[in-house]
């Protein structure tokens, strides 16, 4: 699925990370996403794995998946 941009000209896109289970996970993986350039918000969900994230313009994945690499998870793909 490739991301979709809304009214206000930021585009959400949404990852499946596997390895979350808890709410310190999600606060990991948050953590690192949202110091990507261009990021406005970011709520990841151990439960299901997904991470949706807000940015003003498309991310690349390869960056996407460094930040999720660095909170200690892997990046499985974009849903």
């Amino acid at each position: 699925m490739t991301a979709q941009t809304d009214t206000t000209g930021s585009v959400t896109a949404v990852y499946k990370v596997s390895g979350m289970s808890c709410g310190h996970c999600e606060g990991a993986v948050s953590g690192e996403i949202s110091e990507l350039p261009g990021v406005s918000s970011v709520k990841a969900v151990a439960s299901t794995g997904e991470v949706t994230v807000v940015s003003a313009l498309p991310l690349e994945e390869a960056a996407v998946r460094e930040a999720v690499d660095e909170a200690g998870f892997e990046l499985v793909g974009r849903i």
